[in-house]
């Protein structure tokens, strides 16, 4: 039975990749760049996806926030009982957070306020306040971003916040935890209620705002709606707002994206179009010359087949695993802050591997099958004339 892949064919176009060393160098080389701007551009844009996905699913079905003069205040914690009259409510939490900026390392930490005896609105914070006592002394619990700076800046047991009157508050560090996404988790310190109202300077009767748990998911909407009835003064932002919001920005910086795709793009279709637009005298002559020695249409094909075929799937899997180490060794640097914004706004975070197939399959069917036809397509139009009249 004869063999489907000609191994003599492989084995001379091997040889007439190597006596065009340096136009097939090159050609690998641009190629291989290209693929793998296509294929970071995919990677950071799924990873980053998938943790803003995962962040909206941890955050609460309903926020009610005091505004006052355009500006988020505090609101009063007598509003959460207003709130559970509701009916379809089936818990109500006053949250005490905010951001605190950490000078000597110009980054800023989300502090979180727990109580060991609240309902606590999302999982991740049941198993930290399960995990660790708060109520002892003043200490806290930080996500890993937040240990780097530290340690970085010589805080390794505990952490001075400066209150608003220019006094110290030290708290103990009391560990680390690790949550699924590092976009939720990163940059936040959870300690008690207390120590974050005495660091910001909020009286007892004040919180940030107070999330609210629906029964029936299906009646999220009509309770905000009740909500706002109750608080006229009140900003209420459900799950779907939020989701909105972060798709408008996915969005948004999607397009400075989208801007470096159709740029890889119109660049590999420039070689394409070159490579399409005719074969050089050499490459003619050598045409010529394999069908006056007796080579078929077929034959010649087939050779110019294997040829773009080695240089195209070759500069597809480099350009693929350079893109791999690129994004999730290196973590794109510069080329992720077009989503992340500058690292010295908040701790740094490492973006999630994410295998997706169908990026892989995209990338490929957008370079390889076009690249193998823009080769062979001059190659049957000089195949097909006689072998005098291409050598000549």
């Amino acid at each position: 039975m004869k063999s489907k892949i000609n191994f003599y064919l492989i084995e001379y176009a091997i040889n007439a990749l190597l006596r065009q060393r340096s136009k097939n160098i090159f050609i690998v080389v641009v190629f291989t760049l290209l693929t793998a701007l296509l294929s970071s551009i995919f990677y950071i844009t799924n990873s980053i996806k998938y943790e803003l996905d995962s962040t909206v699913e941890a955050l609460p079905q309903i926020i009610v926030q005091n505004m006052k003069a355009g500006r988020h205040y505090d609101i009063n914690v007598d509003r959460v009982d207003d709130i559970l009259s509701i009916n379809g409510v089936s818990d109500a939490t006053a949250r005490v957070w905010g951001y605190y900026y950490f000078e000597h390392a110009g980054v800023y930490f989300t502090l979180v306020g727990v109580d060991q005896f609240e309902t606590q609105y999302k999982e991740s914070l049941a198993k930290i306040v399960k995990s660790f006592d708060f109520d002892a002394n003043s200490s806290m619990v930080v996500g890993q971003g937040v240990q780097r700076s530290m340690e970085q800046n010589y805080y390794k047991e505990y952490l001075n916040f400066v209150k608003p009157d220019g006094s110290m508050k030290r708290v103990a560090l009391g560990g680390v935890f690790d949550a699924q996404t590092t976009l939720e988790s990163n940059d936040v310190i959870v300690m008690s209620k207390e120590d974050v109202r005495e660091i910001f300077d909020m009286s007892q009767e004040s919180a940030t705002d107070i999330v609210v748990t629906v029964a029936n998911p299906e009646e999220i909407s009509t309770i905000a709606s009740k909500i706002k009835l109750l608080n006229p003064n009140a900003r209420v932002i459900t799950n779907e707002d939020l989701r909105v919001s972060y798709q408008n920005i996915f969005n948004y910086k999607s397009g400075v994206f989208l801007a470096l795709f159709i740029i890889a793009l119109f660049t590999f279709f420039v070689i394409i179009y070159d490579k399409a637009s005719g074969l050089s005298s050499e490459e003619k002559r050598e045409i010529g010359i394999l069908k006056a020695i007796g080579w078929r249409v077929e034959d010649v094909l087939k050779e110019k087949f294997y040829e773009s075929a080695i240089v195209s799937v070759f500069a597809y899997v480099m350009g693929v695993m350079f893109a791999l180490f690129f994004v999730y060794v290196l973590q794109a640097p510069l080329l992720r802050e077009i989503f992340v914004g500058f690292s010295d706004l908040k701790p740094t975070f490492e973006l999630p591997f994410i295998f997706d197939v169908q990026t892989l399959f995209l990338v490929f069917f957008l370079s390889v099958p076009i690249y193998v036809a823009a080769t062979i397509i001059p190659s049957w139009r000089v195949a097909t004339l006689d072998a005098d009249e291409v050598i000549r």
